[in-house]
Parts: structure tokens; sequence; C-alpha cells
């Protein structure tokens, strides 16, 4: 019987995710004609007045978090947008009700639709950082508001963006999709809308079309977080690894169970995470904090790009997964229980942990606290530093570090 679910269940997410497809696809045709119309100066009729689409927020009020943000764009990987996400808008089948009426088979597409926004969008976000995607479907009607479907199109532009700029990191360890045919990756492009590859060599326009399909699919699968600079690169490692597209979206969906409170509007897992780095900083390295402390530089905001892409601007390709899937046993030993009673820690060297990439972060940290002293006088200039660590760190020797620090100082940090 276990066989028979686990097939039911393959059939299913293969379903949901291409129901989330068709209407990403219908959202992109409907701001395709818009757009058609405002160029040939025709006027778009508001069902609502929804609004505009851009909210102010106060969340990166602070210059040190603007400062962090505009990190995120180095290297040249993707322009520093802002986004504006209205956390009480929900899209579904309604965003293109009014502008599709021509075809039959959209009829039908339109009632699925509905269901899977219905039923994917998380309801009942908690604050903390464990954050479970709920699995209950609302079936009440729900029309979104035209700053939702806004937003979405700004999403799509963005996505668009990001994933033409995504390197090539991933070429060596995929075969099968580095060797991918100039057709084949045209037709995906086309599936997804996505222009402007042409300078790009074919696996990569491969690539990108398929970064698109799933970060689309994701921003209509949790509204309230929508597509924020960032995720592209937690994504590209997966997908590279993984063959099918339906696959790759719910292994990101599980993996930002644990890292969507990176990009929410009011930084409260960001700052969280920042104020365990500064903690680990203070109890194992006293004078540096100090220095820290001088230079108004303690809340250790010149890690937030560390934090936010989870180490993936820092290490290579084949340093990212080596990173990530120690995290992942780490957190998969602590849903088991492993860790937890007093004898099973007496038998580990290294207790698990939920932060173990906030210790690799302080690690990194800790590693130039010489060069940090002696020469650094400024939050910029230290920033700068972290921000130019990409290709310098050796993964084994910072998890050695990490796990370390956390067997010297978890009690005092997670108490």
């Amino acid at each position: 019987m276990i066989w028979l679910y686990d097939y039911f269940l393959i059939i299913w997410c293969r379903k949901e995710y291409e129901k989330l497809r068709r209407q990403c696809r219908r959202i992109l045709r409907r701001s395709s004609e818009t757009f058609k119309l405002c160029e040939n100066g025709e006027t778009v009729d508001n069902e609502e007045d929804g609004g505009s689409s851009a909210h102010d927020t106060d969340s990166s009020s602070h210059e040190d978090v603007v400062s962090a943000r505009e990190s995120l764009s180095s290297e040249g990987k993707s322009p520093d947008v802002e986004y504006s996400i209205d956390p009480c808008t929900t899209l579904s089948e309604g965003a293109d009700a009014s502008a599709q009426n021509t075809e039959s088979s959209d009829d039908s597409e339109l009632s699925e639709d509905s269901e899977v926004i219905q039923a994917s969008a998380p309801e009942n976000r908690e604050d903390n950082d464990d954050v479970h995607v709920s699995s209950k479907v609302d079936t009440s009607p729900s029309l979104p508001t035209r700053c939702a479907v806004e937003d979405f199109a700004t999403w799509q532009r963005i996505i668009r963006v990001d994933a033409v700029r995504a390197n090539s990191e991933w070429v060596p360890y995929s075969p099968s999709q580095a060797s991918v045919s100039e057709v084949r990756a045209q037709r995906s492009a086309e599936a997804v809308g996505l222009k402007e590859h042409d300078h790009l060599e074919p696996c990569r326009v491969f690539h990108a079309a398929r970064l698109v399909a799933i970060l689309e699919a994701y921003a209509l699968y949790d509204p309230e977080i929508g597509y924020c600079q960032g995720m592209s690169d937690l994504l590209s490692p997966i997908i590279a690894v993984m063959q099918e597209d339906h696959e790759a979206f719910w292994c990101f969906v599980g993996f930002m169970k644990k890292a969507r409170h990176n990009f929410r509007l009011d930084e409260v897992g960001i700052r969280r995470q920042l104020s365990i780095v500064s903690k680990i900083i203070k109890f194992k390295d006293s004078h540096l904090y100090r220095h820290l402390e001088k230079l108004q530089a303690e809340d250790c905001f010149f890690v937030y790009r560390m934090v936010v892409v989870l180490f993936r601007r820092e290490l290579s390709f084949e340093q990212t997964l080596c990173l990530w899937e120690v995290m992942w046993a780490d957190q998969a030993a602590i849903r088991a229980g492993i860790g937890k009673s007093a004898g099973s820690r007496i038998r580990q060297r290294v207790p698990p942990t939920d932060d173990l990439l906030l210790y690799a972060i302080a690690a990194s940290v800790l590693q130039k606290r010489k060069l940090i002293i002696e020469k650094y006088s400024s939050m910029d200039e230290i920033l700068r530093e972290c921000n130019s660590m990409s290709g310098q760190l050796d993964v084994w020797k910072l998890l050695d570090d990490a796990h370390n620090l956390v067997v010297n100082l978890h009690e005092k940090i997670e108490t």
C-alpha cells in the first residue's frame, strides 16, 4: 500500500504544479494584452480601484538594511529592485476571468486554477522559524485585487531578469542539461515567455526557462512572499540536480519552509538570525565584538547577504551543496529527536542544531578577526570584505570551525 500512496502522491504533485503553471501563463497573457493596449494608447477599464501596486514600507528605513540589501546586487547578479507585496491579497482564478473569454478550453482551466490557488495559498503563517504550509482548501470565492495582479506581473518581469543573469556554475554537475539542444532550449523559453536571451548558450537558456517556470509557480503558491531577489540563487542548485520541474518545485517549497522568513518585508526572521550571529561572536571573541561596537556594527548587518541566500554567493556550486546537505542533515536529526536527551548529547561530539548556517557565518567572520580589528574602521569596509569572500572560503574548514562553535556555545546561544 505504501507504493500506491507514493504513486498517487507523485500524480497529485505533478497535477498541482501544472495547474499553477496554467495560471501563470494566463496572467502573463493578460499582462501582455494590457501592455499592447497601453502601447496603442487605449485605456484599460479597472474592475476595482485596487490602488497603487506599490506600497511604501518602513522595514528598510534603516540605512544599514539598505546597504546590506544593495550587497545582494553585487557581482552583476541581478538588479536591486524593491518589491511591494500586499500580504492580504490572494491571487485566484478571477485574475483572468475578465480577459479570457475566447477558447472553450480556458473555461475548464479557469475552474481548475481557482481550486489550486485556493488550495495552495499558505494560511496562518507564523513568525517563527519552522513555518508550515497549510493544506486546507478554502472553498470561498476570492477575486484578486488589481494590486495583487500587478504585483504578480512585476514579479514575472523581475524573475526573467534574474533568470537570464544566473551564472553557469552548475554546468559541469549536470551533463544532461548542459547538452540540451538549441531547439529544446528555445521551446522552453517560448513556453514561459522568456526573451532577450540571444547572448546565452542553449543550456543557460534552458536553465533560465526552468527558473522562470518554477519561481512563477512559487509566487502563486505563496503570494504573501511572492518573488524576492535571492530566491533564484536558492533554486538554481536544486534544478541543476533534478530533471523534473514538478519535483524541483516541491523540493523548493520544502526548502522555503525554512528560508521564507528571509524574504519577509518586516525582516523579523533576518533580524533574529543576525542577532544570533552577533551573540556567537560576542561569546567567542569579546575583543572583536567590542571593536564592532565601536564601529556601530555589532548588529552584524554586514553578513546580511550570507543569511538571505544561505552562503550561495560566497561558496562555489559544489561547496554550496556540501554546506546545505550538512545543514539539512542537522535539521533532519532534530526532527527525528536525535540529540534531545542528555545521554545522546554526551555520546555526540557535535549536537545537531537548526542554526548551523549562522554558526558557519560567524566562523567566516571570526576567520577575518585580525584583519577586521587592525585595518577596518567602518562597517562599510567590513561589508566589502564579507562580499569579497566569494571563492576564498574552504567549506570543510568552515564547517569544522562552525561545529567547534556549536560544541562550545550552543547551550549559551540556544537558551
